[in-house]
């Protein structure tokens, strides 16, 4: 089903030549773009009068102490004191935060979960977002959530920001245009965008329904991690990350922002579109990255490593090597270890580990893993191949063989992960999921050799 939507025209800068028009690459850089010419001050950062009659404003996203500064100046048309008003507070009923421990509900177990389906209700992207787990603690800025967002209506003349949280976006089915302060990213299925805390923004229907998964990260943001023996290339390159252009309005009409805060949710009546920044510079913004452009590596000739080397964006913690939050992806790529188990091995660790299906079949799970579902393996709780999988490695023939037409990914944190109970009592959780490791075999009998 195509929904085409008619988005409010935003004033954009120059398209950059190539095939990635209207974006910047990299990842961290200091980027700096202008919708109109001289609007961006040069050689300084706060001029007595800028020009347009614009109002130069900084967005931080870190202390202004931290060793790596991150921050972006921002030249706009009116400052953002005037997109705040007075506050009240409203309720959206399926978007949880952290803690968020449901006593009516068990989350100590291996669950999956089936595609949460549209119900044919008009859903945007703030009524359509369903919590699934929550971890850590939004107040003291640790931990997560992972939602599942299913998006049927543009947003009209209506404003969202998290003071909370950055989001990292998944898409899985639709397309979907975030129209920000900084300027437009469209984001289709294969590929993520990273929001940041405090960013602005109105989401747009490109091709619908629209659904997909959501990490909200309470700490400290994603980065690319350490490649460390790996060296300099392969995995995600930041040249491959893509920033917008600055766009933006210039409407009077009314308007409507909602921040989440604290894990609640407040709105403001406003007479204006708060999308304003005519030009900024800085190192804090949105990026969009296409996962087919991930290089995985592996091993070329036994054993299998750790899925560590998959990780595309890390959150670090105070705990060096343990993440607040790790995103991995699992997608094409070839096996050729000889004398080897392939698929993962079973096991359990510190992490909890939520995963999804962008397309295709999971190696570990051939069945009941579909396109859209989601699971859980929970910290220290034991999980792995099916009884199908394990087989099926275990008497190939070991050739070299390329795993096509498949795309997972992984919230992997330090924290238990919490159900909610949308996830426990209305989302379609598959019942006999544990049921898939109970026809595994013993094969022991006490003599030698190979079974």
């Amino acid at each position: 089903m195509n929904r085409p939507v008619h988005p409010h025209e935003m004033i954009q800068a120059p398209s950059l030549a190539g095939p990635h028009e209207g974006y910047m690459p990299g990842f961290g850089n200091d980027y700096e773009t202008e919708a109109l010419p001289g609007a961006l001050p040069e050689g300084m950062n706060s001029p007595q009068k800028c020009n347009y009659g614009l109002y130069g404003e900084q967005l931080s996203g870190t202390a202004f102490t931290a060793e790596r500064v991150e921050r972006t100046w921002c030249y706009r048309i009116r400052p953002s004191v005037k997109h705040s008003h007075r506050y009240e507070k409203i309720d959206l009923p399926y978007w949880k935060s952290a803690p968020c421990v449901d006593p009516d509900v068990t989350s100590l177990g291996q669950y999956r979960w089936d595609p949460v389906a549209h119900g044919g209700e008009a859903l945007t992207w703030l009524t359509g977002m369903r919590t699934m787990t929550t971890a850590g603690d939004v107040n003291t800025q640790v931990g997560m959530a992972s939602h599942v967002y299913l998006v049927t209506e543009s947003m009209t003349d209506s404003y969202f920001f998290s003071a909370d949280s950055e989001l990292l976006v998944v898409p899985q089915e639709g397309r979907l245009r975030f129209c920000t302060e900084l300027g437009i990213i469209d984001l289709e299925p294969k590929e993520i965008a990273i929001l940041p805390r405090g960013l602005l923004y109105r989401v747009e229907v490109l091709e619908g329904p629209a659904r997909g998964f959501v990490c909200e990260n309470y700490g400290q943001k994603f980065e690319l991690p350490g490649r460390g023996p790996i060296g300099a290339n392969c995995m995600a390159n930041p040249r491959d990350f893509k920033a917008p252009v600055a766009a933006f309005e210039d409407r009077e009409v009314p308007s409507t922002v909602t921040i989440k805060w604290c894990g609640q949710f407040h709105e403001t009546k406003i007479g204006h579109s708060p999308l304003d920044v005519v030009a900024w510079h800085g190192n804090y913004a949105p990026v969009k990255y296409d996962l087919r452009t991930y290089c995985p590596v592996g091993a070329i000739l036994f054993d299998h490593p750790d899925p560590s080397i998959f990780t595309v964006l890390t959150a670090p913690s105070g705990q060096p090597g343990t993440a607040n939050i790790d995103f991995v992806l699992f997608r094409e790529r070839w096996m050729v270890a000889e004398n080897t188990f392939r698929p993962p091995w079973y096991h359990k660790n510190i992490m909890s580990e939520l995963m999804g299906n962008i397309y295709g079949q999971y190696d570990a799970k051939p069945q009941g893993f579909i396109p859209g579902g989601m699971s859980l393996h929970n910290m220290m709780l034991p999980h792995g191949p099916d009884k199908n999988a394990f087989e099926g490695a275990s008497n190939s023939n070991l050739g070299p063989e390329k795993l096509e037409n498949t795309m997972s990914f992984m919230f992997e944190t330090r924290f238990p992960q919490h159900l909610t109970e949308f996830a426990a009592k209305e989302a379609p959780l598959q019942d006999d999921y544990i049921d898939c490791w109970s026809d595994i075999e013993k094969k022991f009998d006490g003599t030698p050799g190979l079974k």
